[in-house]
């Protein structure tokens, strides 16, 4: 039985609440698979909220202080300095100080998590209110790790953190029922802004479940689906939340030969041909996937950072445009030889396999729906649904709908660096360009934010070459995908950011901001 829940004599649930205006109940997302503790992963896309972070973004995404009072790098970028607050003070009582800032970082290094601090060299107590990073290198996205790692206590953790966690954000977990629910009350020891809720409870529901205790009235926010999105629910709104969860697809850059060190093929002879892939991005109707696909619920495609600092508007073109695809491909020496309707050139067939995950039903009307725009251009794709197991094995030589999304410029770098091709999934389809490269090398090196995004901008279009479709193409780019979620008509989830892609509880990035109005 859930929590702060009652069934009636019918079997179904009625919701039952001390004061509708001190206390919700979300059914926001999924249960996070190694629970609440930062150096595993709880927190990279969204508020920690048990956990303050260093420093953390406002919702126009500048960066501004949590724990930290001020940060400075030095003039090599290899040393980071960071003063804390002295006001920060644990759940337990307990104060925050630098050695708890030492003890996280020196945990998270080590804890294999999605976390990657490799750069990091050591971390150095100056005194209670001063830490410094030194880093292998001077990395400018390093700061990212002060944005979403939250502060752990070292006199106090241990093997059962994750479960029962002790933080100083502003709120603290004080009960778990695992499968089914977590409730959380307001942390009376925090620091920042008094939230207005002090008790939620965050039910774990699949979409349809979460839409029909929408519908029964049991939650006060349900993230739905856009299929969901036309159902009116009274009592609720409909919120849909910019997002930079993208989808796209990405194409094998290389030709075929070659072989990874597991025996994999690399490559692809149709889509390595540039032409190829710049006469699918000018075809793609991007606007009708959206409302087709999407029911109108997201916006269309032209990077992976599209709305973020970094994002380079040159990204953007006129698409929808068959006449000046066929241009493109005729200019390549592609032409229909035998009169099937499929483009031919020196005996290779414009076709080729497109892949994505069998059980992910957007990304497959994503999939079909592009193959149909490109029927009449004379590019045959085929449409196959596989596991995510038999992708990976296939993915270097074939092109994958795939969905990324995050706050962190990292992931540029991570999709279009020369030495990640082959490296898990990111550059998947060995795509490499020197000056890109070095654009990309730049970029790590700066000791700004402000600085790096020049650098993240030209690698994506410098006026001449780039990874974006004004330059290679080794994607195309489809739609940012709106996160939906149907809120209480009382309730006020104030200004949302552009949430990243949708692990996590991005949503509540805010919660401190959230209030009830009656009106």
């Amino acid at each position: 039985m859930i929590a702060g829940c009652a069934k009636g004599n019918n079997g179904e649930i009625k919701t039952e609440r001390s004061s509708a205006k001190e206390e919700l109940i979300l059914a926001v997302g999924n249960e996070p698979e190694t629970g609440f503790d930062p150096v595993l992963g709880w927190g990279q896309y969204g508020s920690p909220l048990f956990q303050s972070t260093l420093l953390k973004r406002d919702h126009d995404l500048a960066i501004t202080y949590d724990a930290a009072t001020n940060y400075e790098v030095s003039d090599d970028g290899k040393v980071w300095t960071v003063n804390l607050r002295d006001d920060v003070m644990f759940s337990d009582g307990k104060p925050l100080t630098a050695e708890d800032v030492q003890f996280t970082f020196e945990k998270a290094l080590t804890s294999g998590s999605v976390l990657d601090l490799n750069i990091l060299e050591t971390v150095v107590v100056k005194d209670p209110t001063t830490v410094e990073f030194h880093l292998r290198n001077a990395n400018s996205t390093f700061i990212h790790s002060l944005l979403t790692l939250g502060i752990i206590p070292k006199h106090s953790y241990g093997d059962d953190y994750s479960e029962k966690p002790v933080g100083s954000g502003p709120y603290q977990l004080v009960q778990w029922d695992k499968g089914q629910q977590i409730i959380i009350e307001t942390n009376p020891n925090y620091y920042g802004k008094k939230p207005f809720f002090k008790r939620i409870t965050f039910l774990f529901l699949n979409e349809d479940a979460a839409f029909a205790a929408a519908k029964a009235g049991q939650v006060d926010v349900a993230y739905i689906p856009a299929s969901f999105s036309e159902n009116k629910v009274p009592g609720m709104r409909l919120e849909a939340v910019q997002s930079v969860d993208n989808r796209g697809i990405m194409f094998p850059y290389v030709p075929s030969g070659e072989k990874t060190k597991e025996g994999n093929p690399i490559g692809n002879d149709v889509t390595a041909d540039m032409a190829i892939r710049k006469a699918i991005n000018v075809a793609i109707d991007r606007k009708a996937l959206v409302d087709g696909v999407l029911e109108g619920h997201g916006t269309p495609g032209y990077s992976v950072a599209d709305g973020l600092p970094w994002s380079n508007g040159e990204s953007k073109i006129e698409d929808g445009d068959l006449k000046r695809a066929k241009e493109l491909l005729s200019k390549a020496n592609w032409k229909d030889q035998n009169g099937d309707g499929i483009l031919e050139k020196d005996g290779l067939k414009a076709e080729f396999d497109l892949l994505y995950p069998a059980s992910d039903v957007t990304r497959q009307s994503l999939a079909i729906a592009v193959a149909d725009m490109m029927t009449p251009l004379g590019i045959k794709i085929n449409v196959e649904g596989k596991s995510w197991d038999e992708i990976e094995t296939l993915m270097h030589s074939n092109a994958v709908m795939m969905g990324w999304g995050s706050h962190d410029p990292l992931e540029i770098y991570n999709l279009f660096s020369g030495k990640m091709a082959g490296m898990e999934y990111y550059n998947s389809g060995f795509y490499s360009n020197d000056k890109v490269d070095e654009y990309l090398e730049k970029a790590l090196l700066a000791r700004t934010e402000a600085e790096a995004i020049e650098y993240w901008k030209k690698a994506q279009w410098d006026g001449e070459t780039g990874f974006s479709t004004q330059g290679d193409a080794p994607w195309a780019w489809l739609v940012n995908i709106d996160h939906l979620y149907l809120v209480n008509e009382k309730l006020d989830i104030a200004e949302q950011k552009i949430e990243p892609h949708a692990h996590g509880w991005p949503i509540t990035d805010n919660l401190v901001d959230w209030k009830w109005d009656e009106k």
